[in-house]
């Protein structure tokens, strides 16, 4: 109704878009206006951004006059964005007649690997609208008689597809099932062998992951969340960086993302332009979705799993607001393109808490999807960035965790194991870097020293940088070269983790000051973090004896010290922080092979 003011149930973006509303808000609260989370505050209301957080300042009286204030402008009629309702396959899609499985076969290669993505593709109809009008799916039979339901998905220039990861050897028969006939009943074999592939990553261990064939996978991950966003130059730069570093995740979003340094445009987006300055969210624009699944094959080809991102607040193009029918549609067509890739994680959001416009409801519905259209299984977690989310979900196989402290993030790993019965993995601990933002300041002592903590607490942390330079090429962004002192030492971490017999830690019984994890009575590591002692004295249980390792975390060393030791024994350690022990059971040493004085 006109003539109604703003007020605490008013949208931030309703006020901001209103010129006198907005000076009000410029002159009471310039932080919020200033803020680098500006695109994700629209959709909140006043009351919630003066009620919490760095903006809520205000006393009671000055808040009070806030509300009077903007209560006394015109604020026009209010805007009601409607959402549309799903859009249904259209029964008449092609004419009465068309014959069934008249659709071409372009591609159905007879032979196969397992856990190597196949592909049918068929030229079928492009008239309409494709990506919504027809619905494609397709029952795989496997060897021993089950049945896999795989999602279909049109790839423009009337190509059709449906991708499989075989994960048994034998004959295969893939019969496509679709709303309309043209597309109905193609059938097609394939016979898969035994290959070079490991398989997707599943949690092993309850709090660890392994490799589909058994082979243990340590998610030792970094972060580049806009880097398939960038010039095909500094992509082939970012990929020959990380096949170079320790890192074996990477974090990585599927929408652009519009931020502190990163303020340039991606080449392609998502969606087709819908001719009025915004997207026609029914038209996904395929080029865009090959250019994403190009690079997750390259990071597969490299031995990196892509942690793909499905939806983030980073936002000026409308992408983390669709509604509801088109987030759906969109997630369905996401990972119909992708469940097929070997390599992938599903992370349902970064900050999923930013996310202002979705529920709890939501993010189950769209967690709900992702499950129904991944035929693998493929692990599925969410990201947080003030509360963490409800990690014990059944759906949910791993914490995906920011810190919620500025100071203790990976001291928690052991306790949050208990609380979630899931592996813990620290995403995001914070970043080595020098930008003015704290989150993205620590040093590369510090981001080790996170790492080691979490890996002997039983967790896996998460590495990230964010060095200003003159092009604003930041890695945790947009990828390209690493810079920091952190990766060298990750890398002996990871030597360090491998060289267990499980290959694997997990925390044990510490004492008071210092965290002891590893293998029970076989393998065990304490680490004494920024603390410093001169000396260690160490009581075992009687009848095991121990080889000793002095580790020095950033140097990189590890000296043995002479003969073996049990009962009760004092180490001697240099007064220098970031120091370890190991003690390997002497009837174990075959299983690790001690290095020393090299990364």
């Amino acid at each position: 109704m006109s003539g109604r003011g703003f007020g605490p149930d008013s949208l931030l973006a309703d006020v901001l878009d209103h010129a006198e509303a907005r000076g009000v808000i410029q002159r009471t609260l310039p932080g919020v206006v200033n803020s680098p989370l500006l695109i994700q505050l629209r959709r909140r209301t006043l009351g919630k951004i003066t009620a919490a957080g760095p903006y809520a300042r205000l006393s009671p009286a000055q808040l009070d006059a806030l509300w009077r204030e903007l209560a006394a402008l015109d604020a026009g009629d209010p805007r009601v964005r409607s959402d549309p309702p799903p859009i249904r396959p259209d029964p008449h899609y092609e004419p009465a007649g068309t014959p069934r499985a008249s659709a071409g076969v372009l591609s159905a290669p007879a032979a196969g690997e397992v856990w190597a993505t196949w592909e049918l593709a068929l030229a079928g109809p492009d008239h309409g609208n494709p990506f919504a009008d027809v619905d494609l799916r397709a029952r795989a039979t496997a060897p021993d008689g089950s049945t896999r339901r795989l999602g279909g998905f049109y790839d423009g220039d009337g190509i059709w597809r449906v991708r499989l990861l075989p994960d048994q050897p034998g004959r295969w028969l893939v019969t496509t099932e679709a709303t309309t006939p043209s597309l109905d009943g193609v059938t097609v074999e394939l016979t898969a062998a035994a290959g070079a592939g490991r398989g997707p990553v599943r949690v092993a261990d309850r709090y660890h992951f392994a490799y589909a064939d058994g082979t243990r996978h340590l998610p030792l991950g970094t972060t580049a969340y806009a880097w398939t966003h960038q010039s095909e130059e500094l992509q082939e730069q970012t990929l020959r960086t990380l096949a170079e570093s320790p890192f074996t995740k990477l974090r990585m979003g599927i929408f652009p993302k519009s931020y502190l340094f990163n303020a340039n445009e991606p080449p392609l987006y998502p969606f087709e332009p819908d001719g009025d300055g915004g997207w026609d969210l029914t038209r996904f624009d395929p080029a865009y979705f090959r250019a994403f699944e190009r690079r997750v094959a390259d990071l597969a080809a490299i031995g990196v799993e892509a942690d793909v991102i499905l939806f983030h607040a980073y936002d000026r193009w409308g992408f983390s607001d669709l509604g509801t029918a088109a987030d759906d549609r969109y997630v369905r067509y996401v990972v119909r393109r992708l469940s097929a890739s070997p390599n992938v994680w599903w992370s349902l959001a970064n900050e999923y808490d930013l996310l202002f416009s979705k529920t709890a409801d939501d993010w189950e519905r769209l967690a709900a999807i992702v499950a129904e259209e991944d035929p693998v299984g493929h692990l599925l977690s969410i990201h947080n960035c003030f509360r963490f989310y409800d990690y014990g979900r059944p759906w949910i196989t791993h914490a995906s965790a920011q810190r919620i402290d500025v100071y203790r993030t990976a001291e928690n790993t052991d306790q949050w194991r208990q609380e979630w019965g899931k592996p813990v993995v620290i995403d995001e601990c914070a970043y080595e870097g020098d930008i003015d933002q704290g989150w993205g300041n620590i040093t590369g002592e510090e981001m080790t020293r996170r790492f080691w903590e979490g890996a002997v607490r039983g967790g896996y942390v998460g590495h990230g940088e964010t060095y200003l330079n003159d092009r604003e090429e930041l890695w945790w962004s947009k990828g390209g070269e690493l810079v920091g002192s952190s990766p060298d030492r990750i890398a002996f971490l990871r030597r360090i983790i491998e060289e267990s017999p499980t290959g694997v830690l997990d925390p044990l019984p510490s004492d008071w000051d210092t965290p002891w994890g590893g293998v029970a009575s076989r393998y065990l590591i304490a680490y004494f973090g920024f603390n410093r002692p001169s000396y260690r004295d160490v009581t075992m249980e009687p009848g095991t004896v121990w080889r000793v390792d002095v580790i020095d975390t950033w140097n990189m060393t590890v000296d043995t010290l002479p003969g073996t030791y049990s009962g009760s024994f004092r180490v001697p350690l240099p007064a220098r922080q970031y120091m370890a022990i190991r003690c390997v059971a002497a009837d174990a040493e075959q299983n690790h092979a001690v290095s020393v004085d090299r990364p």
